[in-house]
C-alpha cells in the first residue's frame, strides 16, 4: 500500500483520473482491433479525436467569452468520459458525426452557461448527454459499463481514483442505499440478477468512481457528501421510476448535484494580490483581496487556479488551506516552496501585486468543534501549521479561550512559522505551544531538541486520553502520528487529520 500511495502522492487528482480515462481508451481499442469487444477501432479512434477537438476548441472559446481561467485537464477529462459513455460513430455516419459535435458542445458550453457565480452546478458529462437524450432522442449507452474485458481495470484504476482523494465515504453511501433500493424494488426471486446487473453490466461503477466523485459538482462535508451519495443511489437503482418515466444514470447524477449546490458555498472567487510576506524559510503568505465578501470556518480549504503556460503533472488547480481567518479582511494562503517547485508555485511565486487568481469549491470538515469547551490538541508538521493559523488567529480575534495544547514540529528554528501569533495566544488565551526542532545544532530557548514522541504528549498532556487530536502536515507523518496516537490508546474516532482532494 505504501508504494501505491508513494505513486499517487506525485500526481494530482487531475491527472490521475485522465491517465485512468486515457487507460481505458487504448484498451478499449486494443480490444477493438482484436475483436474482444463489438467497435471498429478506427471508429473509436476518430471518435475520441472529434470529441476531444470539438471540446477544447468549445472551451477556449466560452473561457474567452466569459473571462474565465480554465484548467485544460477537465476539458480532456470531460471528453473522454464522453467519448466512454456514448458509442463510437464512424466518420461516414454524417448524422452521428452531428451528434457528436453537438453533446460536446454542450458538455463544455454547460460549464458557462448553467453557471452560478462562475461555478458549474451540473457534471458538464452528464448535463451534455440529458440534454442531447431529450432534443434529439439521442440517449448515452454507457457501453464503457457492459464490457467484461474492461471491468478489472474500470474497478482497479476507480479504486485508485477514490484512494487518492479519499473519498469512500461518498462512493460506499451510494453504493449501500443503490442496492438496497434493487433489493426493496425487486421481485425476491430476481433481485440477484438485478444485483449481478447492476455491478457487471451497467454504468455503476464508472458513475460511482468518475463522475460521482467530480469535486466541484459534491458537497463540502463528509455528512453532506454521504447524504449526496444516497440520494443518487437510490435514484439509480433501475425500478424508480415517475410514471412511466424511468430514471437513467445521467439524471440521478443532476438531481444529486442539485442537492449539492444548494448545501455548499456558492461561487467562484477573484482574488488581487496585495502582499508576500516571508514567515518562515520558504515559506511565504500571499496576502489576497477577495473580489467580494465569503464566510468560512476556520481550517477549510479552497481549490486555487492560476493559469500559466506548459503546466506540469500537478496542472494548474491546487488545494490550499485559507491560512487566515475567517475575521480578517484580507485572505492568506501560506505556501511552502521546495526545490524543484511546481509551475504553479513558480508561477505563484512570479506573481506581482495587483495580480489575480480564482478560488473556488470552500469545502472541508478540518475545523474547530462547535462546543468550545471540548479539550483538543494540534498536532502539526511544518507547513501544516496553516489550519491552525487560521484557527488560532480566530480564537484571538473573538477572545474565545479554549483548552487547547499545541505540538508543532520542524527541522530547525528558523523553519517555525506564525511563531507571534502562536506566543499570543499562549499569553492572551493560554494556549500553549511545544516547539519541536529535529535538526537543529544548538539549544533554542523555549523549545526542545528531539522529535514528538507519544512520551511527550502524554507528559505534557497527562489528561491525554480526554483529547480530540488534530493532525495536519505530510501524509507520511499524519499516518506515523495517527499509528502512535493509536498506541496510546486514542480512540480512531478522536483523531482527525487534515485533507483534501489532490493533496500532495
Amino acid at each position: 500500500m505504501k508504494f501505491i500511495d508513494d505513486i499517487l502522492n506525485r500526481i494530482t487528482m487531475y491527472r490521475l483520473v485522465l491517465y485512468y480515462l486515457s487507460a481505458l481508451i487504448v484498451a478499449a481499442f486494443v480490444f477493438s482491433f482484436f475483436g474482444i469487444l463489438p467497435f471498429d477501432p478506427t471508429a473509436l479512434a476518430f471518435s475520441t479525436v472529434l470529441i476531444v477537438a470539438v471540446c477544447a476548441v468549445t472551451n477556449w472559446v466560452f473561457a474567452r467569452v466569459f473571462e474565465a481561467e480554465t484548467n485544460i485537464e477537465s476539458v480532456y477529462i470531460t471528453a473522454l468520459i464522453l467519448t466512454l459513455i456514448i458509442s463510437p460513430i464512424s466518420a461516414s455516419n454524417h448524422a452521428g458525426v452531428g451528434f457528436l459535435i453537438f453533446v460536446s458542445v454542450w458538455a463544455m458550453a454547460s460549464k458557462y452557461l448553467f453557471a452560478i457565480g462562475k461555478k458549474h452546478i451540473f457534471n458538464p458529462a452528464a448535463v451534455a448527454v440529458v440534454l442531447t437524450a431529450f432534443l434529439i432522442n439521442q440517449p448515452a449507452t454507457w457501453w464503457i459499463g457492459g464490457n467484461l474485458a474492461l471491468f478489472p481495470l474500470v474497478v482497479g484504476g476507480g479504486l485508485l481514483i477514490v484512494r487518492k482523494i479519499r473519498r469512500f465515504d461518498l462512493v460506499l453511501s451510494f453504493a449501500a442505499v443503490a442496492f438496497a433500493t434493487i433489493i426493496a424494488t425487486s421481485a425476491s426471486s430476481d433481485y440477484l440478477t438485478a444485483i449481478n446487473q447492476t455491478l457487471l453490466h451497467s454504468s455503476f461503477f464508472f458513475l460511482a468512481f468518475v463522475m460521482l466523485t467530480e469535486p466541484l459538482t459534491t458537497p463540502p462535508t463528509a455528512v453532506l457528501r454521504v447524504l449526496y451519495g444516497a440520494i443518487v443511489g437510490f435514484l439509480i437503482a433501475p425500478n424508480i421510476h415517475i410514471g412511466t418515466f424511468y430514471l437513467t444514470p445521467e439524471i440521478a447524477l443532476l438531481v444529486g448535484n442539485v442537492f449539492a449546490y444548494v448545501v455548499s458555498p456558492k461561487g467562484r472567487y477573484m482574488l488581487t494580490l496585495t502582499a508576500i510576506e516571508q514567515v518562515a524559510t520558504d515559506v511565504y503568505d500571499f496576502v489576497f483581496t477577495p473580489d467580494r465578501g465569503f464566510s468560512f470556518r476556520p481550517g477549510q480549504y479552497l481549490e486555487w487556479t492560476l493559469g500559466h503556460s506548459h503546466p506540469d503533472d500537478r496542472g494548474n488547480r491546487r488545494y490550499f488551506t485559507i491560512a487566515s481567518a475567517p475575521t480578517e479582511k484580507s485572505v492568506r494562503l501560506g505556501v511552502k516552496f521546495y526545490s524543484p517547485s511546481s509551475t504553479f508555485k513558480r508561477a505563484l511565486a512570479a506573481m506581482k501585486v495587483g495580480s489575480k487568481i480564482s478560488a473556488a469549491h470552500l469545502a472541508g470538515g478540518f475545523v474547530l468543534p462547535k462546543k468550545n469547551d471540548t479539550k483538543l490538541v494540534f498536532i502539526a508538521g511544518g507547513i501544516g501549521i496553516t489550519p491552525f493559523r487560521s484557527m488560532i488567529h480566530y480564537l484571538l480575534d473573538k477572545r474565545e479561550a479554549r483548552p487547547i495544547t499545541i505540538f508543532y514540529a520542524n527541522k530547525t528554528q528558523a523553519d517555525v512559522a506564525y511563531k507571534d501569533i502562536l506566543d499570543r495566544a499562549k499569553t492572551e488565551l493560554g494556549i500553549k505551544t511545544i516547539y519541536s526542532l529535529s535538526a537543529e545544532k544548538t539549544i533554542v530557548p523555549d523549545m526542545i531538541n528531539s522529535p514528538i514522541t507519544g512520551d511527550l504528549i502524554a507528559r505534557e498532556v497527562p489528561d491525554y486520553r480526554e483529547r480530540t487530536f488534530y493532525i495536519s502536515g505530510p501524509r507520511a507523518m499524519v499516518e506515523a502520528f495517527k499509528h502512535t496516537l493509536i498506541e496510546m490508546g486514542i480512540s480512531r474516532f478522536k483523531i482527525k487529520s487534515d485533507f483534501f482532494p489532490g493533496f500532495v
